[in-house]
């Protein structure tokens, strides 16, 4: 798809300070297209719990129109920080005044948008929403885009905020969409339940970080714990990690040592991995730290559980790590099935205990050179491409 207009609603604003699938998305749809990246309009609620941060300070500049509101980002990228606020409405019980409400945010928040359209010259375009915002339900009657693609690229519906209206809102989502994309075949798998024109997009990465030709020096801290070290890097939280599998792990064997990068929740700062000798907690990293930390584990691992939340959200982590050349032990779940030539699974403590021994043993299941490539085939290009391919499809079984 080339020289068309794209406008996208997004769950996670530009200005996050991190990368993320919808901004990457954008970047690359921005090479051969126009693109307006549309942020998360603010609501009541969050601006009366977080009006200190100096994000939502700035978010009401633009509301007092105090700053511009429509921002060019890069070349053929713009930015709107939509000057509204919109009524909370996820705590109401009652779906028919969910609706209401939802459609006079919605009202709001599509004026924002048709003026910036406007000011851009978007005569027509083409709409993309990430994930579960009520107000795309409204988008497509009160835009009416030339097409509408929906991306799921996590289950959230097992977290507390999205329990009581995000299965029906999610659902409908996807019946109105032209085509359904996801990141996994999980999800695709899921979208279809509720669209038959939905595909499995794979997963961008951007790797340039992680290049296991460049030589990086031992961290300082990580040189201070013994070898084997078998290594994690991400958030640490019981929502999606085992806890008991780790301790399972670090007590069995107590002549390896695991070492834990990454923020903590209440629940990993409260266990008894904190007691252990041969367990290390170095705290959060930079990115452009992670691949120093990789390269000296002598393996890595993605210790999750198994449940509705980590099934099938593609594990990121993984590219990272065998793109790094290391070799690598996961959990099963159904995401995972797209690395099994390349990682070692695991579905019980004692699965875990057999495969981190051969892979300390072998270093990996395959040579390194073959997780690299196949980490490094998974970039945002292969994605947007995908994502034409569907919507150019989608669009000739309409004719």
């Amino acid at each position: 798809m080339k020289e068309q207009n794209i406008v996208m609603l997004c769950q996670q604003n530009w200005n996050l300070g991190l990368a993320f699938n919808a901004k990457n998305l954008a970047k690359e749809f921005a090479k051969d297209n126009q693109v307006l990246f549309v942020n998360l309009p603010l609501d009541l609620n969050t601006v009366l719990k977080g009006y200190r941060d100096p994000a939502i300070k700035q978010r009401l500049r633009v509301l007092r129109g105090q700053e511009e509101s429509l921002v060019q980002a890069e070349p053929n990228l713009w930015v709107l920080t939509p000057p509204v606020l919109g009524l909370s409405i996820n705590w109401l019980k009652s779906n028919k005044v969910f609706r209401k409400l939802n459609r006079w945010n919605s009202q709001l928040l599509a004026a924002s948008i048709r003026k910036a359209a406007h000011a851009l010259g978007f005569t027509s375009y083409h709409f993309f929403q990430d994930g579960i915002i009520p107000q795309g339900l409204e988008m497509r009657a009160l835009l009416a885009p030339r097409s509408f693609t929906y991306y799921v690229r996590d289950y959230v519906l097992g977290q507390p905020y999205f329990r009581r209206h995000g299965p029906w809102v999610e659902a409908e989502l996807c019946q109105q969409a032209d085509v359904v994309v996801a990141n996994s075949a999980y999800l695709s798998d899921y979208a279809r339940e509720h669209n038959p024109h939905s595909y499995d997009i794979g997963q961008g990465c951007v790797l340039a970080m992680y290049d296991a030709a460049v030589e990086h020096a031992v961290p300082a801290d990580l040189a201070a714990v013994p070898r084997p070290i078998i290594g994690y890097t991400g958030f640490l939280t019981e929502m999606r990690l085992d806890i008991d599998l780790l301790l399972t792990i670090a007590q069995a064997r107590p002549h390896w040592n695991l070492v834990l990068i990454g923020p903590e929740d209440d629940a990993f700062r409260r266990s008894t991995l904190h007691g252990l000798p041969n367990v290390f907690f170095l705290g959060s990293k930079r990115p452009d730290q992670l691949a120093a930390y990789l390269q000296h584990f002598d393996v890595c691992i993605n210790p999750q559980l198994a449940n509705e939340l980590t099934e099938g959200n593609y594990p990121l982590k993984i590219d990272e790590y065998l793109a790094m050349g290391r070799p690598v032990v996961a959990t099963h779940t159904r995401a995972m099935d797209l690395f099994a030539s390349y990682t070692y699974l695991a579905r019980t403590p004692a699965d875990w205990l057999r495969l981190l021994e051969q892979a300390l043993a072998e270093a990996g299941p395959r040579p390194a050179a073959a997780g690299i490539a196949f980490a490094q085939g998974h970039t945002w290009a292969a994605s947007a491409q995908a994502l034409y391919h569907a919507l150019a499809a989608t669009q000739l079984q309409a004719v």
